[in-house]
């Protein structure tokens, strides 16, 4: 069956594997379609699973909108361990031994990043200073000021603690950095942290638990792929 591209006007919903970064899904996915405009609502990183919505056609003129939609997550902090980019993928940068910490110790720290927050992009982010992302600036080794931006976070709680990992589930406004979160609450607790492991649980109104891998999405023939389109309309009443 011809797919014309109208037929795609709105969104998929993808499973984003680790080791892609977003701009790699939207590049596959425009290639496996035919189609030229196709975008995403949120950046996540490399390391980063889970919920990527993919906008087709007429949808990415609802770029702004969804992407300004509240996030859940889910993760895992490792303590003791600094890195370079705050996540798991950077190099370590110091060790230091981890305090006594229990579950309650844990989640008693951790609301103290619960409401409004104050957050400097790090350096090895998508943020663009002077239209140069920084992440580029960093591999130069350079480091520029950057602008703190406000952010909020509705709850962050820990579900798990096993030396030195810790599970947590958190949700947030647009634009909050999670690995700055897990690299200051281990600064509070005197031994560093970085950000082990992440997953986006859910955007707005959409939940990974509707989400096709992104395997899946491209085994499949473009004319498949039309029932897991949310519709234009339906982005609309999003």
């Amino acid at each position: 069956m011809l797919v014309t591209p109208s037929a795609l006007d709105g969104a998929l919903l993808v499973d984003k594997p680790s080791g892609w970064t977003s701009h790699d899904v939207v590049d596959k996915l425009r290639r496996h379609l035919g189609i030229k405009k196709v975008g995403h609502c949120g950046t996540l990183d490399p390391m980063a699973t889970g919920l990527l919505i993919i906008l087709l056609g007429k949808g990415t003129k609802l770029s702004d909108q969804l992407m300004s939609s509240d996030k859940v997550y889910a993760g895992q902090v490792r303590f003791g361990e600094t890195t370079s980019t705050y996540d798991a993928e950077g190099e370590m940068v110091a060790s230091l031994p981890v305090p006594p910490i229990t579950l309650d110790s844990l989640n008693e720290s951790a609301r103290a990043f619960v409401g409004d927050l104050m957050q400097t992009p790090p350096m090895v982010s998508a943020v663009k200073v002077k239209g140069v992302p920084l992440y580029r600036l960093a591999r130069q080794g350079l480091e520029v000021e950057r602008d703190a931006r406000l952010v909020h976070v509705y709850n962050f709680r820990f579900s798990a603690y096993t030396e030195p990992v810790g599970d947590f589930r958190l949700a947030c406004t647009k634009g909050t950095y999670v690995r700055s979160i897990a690299h200051d609450l281990g600064e509070a607790l005197g031994c560093g942290a970085h950000l082990a492991a992440l997953r986006r649980l859910d955007s707005g109104r959409f939940s990974v638990a509707d989400a096709t891998p992104l395997a899946a999405l491209l085994a499949s023939e473009p004319s498949e792929l039309l029932a897991k389109v949310v519709p234009f309309v339906k982005l609309l009443a999003a």
